[in-house]
């Protein structure tokens, strides 16, 4: 079959692709392994957030006194029940890309596809069965998924992935997470919340250590607030599994070792791309620190070839994916189209408290010689923070002192992954720090704290 355009791979990248190219006229076919939707929506971004909010459900009632609400006797909660409504979420959301697909009039191809020379694609479906399809263009999409130590393999039982977090069988008393990126705690405030026993183990100097470091510090205090241990600057040298449960061997910033013992560990140390076994060789597509080359529209060195989200060298985010592929699809189309600005992504995590973030850290901006002023807003003296009993964080705007241009912002608080659009968009429109704190905000809200932090990095704060 023949077609415009072929999308391996059918996450917020992939089918995001395949639909806007189908709303540009094009012939557009699917090709997926696995579920629709990929990672993001069957193991990843969806179901996560339906653990999180179990959580922060059971949170709530665990201190309903706080709010002059009684409960009889003491909350519980069903580990098996809550697994089984984010899976329940997670199916919802996979069967809703099946009816996009079909409303776009999107052709869905099960199986894995590799790509063979002269725009041609070979898909082996689950039976072994191969058949070979054509376009004029060939987008990959393939994702990525957990990286692997080699001094941690995951065994899927006591070391375990993202994914196997997601479906254990039942809660562990204990808990060794490594890594602190967004899947790591994450996930540590997931099972800790739950009751688990959580020791958080970071290689770097902070947790969460791509933010701001009064974020990275906030969201320590708050952690070890909730009972999680947390070792930075160390590193897990092994991991015995021989016995009942784990030991790791962990290596401390001092140059000590320590032996943590938990029922399971789990890896988040990051995300490697999907390139292997789809035929990038046969094609001649070249690869740099395993993900694939691309130029500022996504196509790769071999014309007609292109390759979007966490398999190329963006970040791995699935708006980014989605971005990226749009834009994509777009160029093919002869549609004047602007290159993505990687500078101005949101990032979020959904841990509790929140964290997101856009654009510099005060430490990169001044690394890179703007001269700043920065302004900071605690969520303690925000009233509608405080009538949620959800004091705890802040938010941190930076802007370049001589001109004003809103450099970054950094948030750490409940629900500030709803409030980061605010900053990206006026950071497209080039809005000035002076434009925040004119632009009326509306009260009681969480977001009078980006006003109010603007307005305290030039003097005029109200509020504190």
């Amino acid at each position: 079959m023949n077609y415009d355009v072929i999308v391996i791979g059918s996450g917020p990248g992939g089918y995001v692709t395949a639909i806007r190219a189908s709303q540009l006229g094009m012939k557009t076919a699917v090709i997926e392994k696995a579920e629709l939707g990929g990672v993001c929506l069957n193991w990843g971004c969806i179901p996560t957030k339906a653990l999180l909010k179990s959580a922060q459900v059971f949170e709530y009632l665990k201190h309903a006194g706080d709010y002059g609400l009684k409960i009889d006797g003491t909350a519980s909660h069903d580990f098996t029940a809550v697994v089984k409504r984010s899976r329940d979420v997670a199916s919802g959301m996979s069967k809703g890309v099946q009816f996009l697909m079909k409303k776009n009039k999107i052709d869905v191809i099960a199986g894995a596809g590799k790509v063979k020379p002269g725009r041609k694609v070979e898909v082996t479906a689950a039976d072994g069965q191969v058949s070979t399809l054509e376009a004029k263009h060939i987008i990959l999409a393939t994702g990525g998924r957990s990286r692997e130590l080699p001094n941690m393999k995951q065994d899927g039982k006591k070391i375990i992935g993202y994914r196997e977090a997601m479906v254990l069988p039942q809660q562990p008393k204990s808990m060794i997470v490594v890594g602190s990126g967004a899947i790591g705690v994450e996930f540590a405030y997931f099972y800790a919340a739950m009751g688990t026993k959580v020791t958080i183990v970071e290689f770097m100097p902070t947790i969460v250590p791509v933010e701001d470091e009064e974020v990275s510090k906030q969201l320590e205090r708050s952690f070890k607030k909730a009972g999680i241990d947390i070792h930075t600057e160390a590193s897990v040298e092994a991991v015995d599994t021989s016995g009942a449960g784990c030991k790791a061997t962990v290596k401390m910033k001092d140059g000590s070792t320590t032996t943590l013992e938990a029922d399971i560990v789990l890896s988040a140390v990051g995300v490697v791309a999907n390139i292997e076994g789809i035929g990038l060789e046969d094609v001649g597509i070249a690869t740099d620190k395993g993900k694939i080359l691309v130029n500022k529209y996504y196509e790769t060195n071999i014309p007609g070839y292109y390759a979007i989200g966490d398999c190329s060298p963006g970040q791995a985010l699935a708006h980014v994916a989605s971005a990226e592929g749009i834009i994509c699809v777009e160029k093919i189309a002869g549609m004047h189209v602007d290159a993505l600005d990687y500078n101005n992504i949101p990032g979020c995590t959904y841990c509790s408290p929140e964290i997101a973030s856009v654009g510099y850290t005060e430490k990169k901006a001044r690394e890179a010689g703007y001269e700043i002023k920065v302004g900071k807003f605690p969520f303690s003296a925000s009233g509608k923070a405080k009538a949620a009993g959800a004091a705890d964080g802040f938010v941190k705007v930076i802007f370049d002192a001589k001109y004003g241009e809103f450099l970054g912002a950094h948030m750490i608080g409940a629900n500030v992954t709803e409030m980061i659009a605010e900053v990206v968009a006026a950071r497209k429109l080039e809005t000035t720090g002076h434009d925040i704190v004119k632009t009326v905000h509306p009260h009681p809200t969480m977001s009078e704290a980006i006003m109010e932090a603007a307005a305290a990095a030039y003097g005029e704060v109200i509020h504190l």
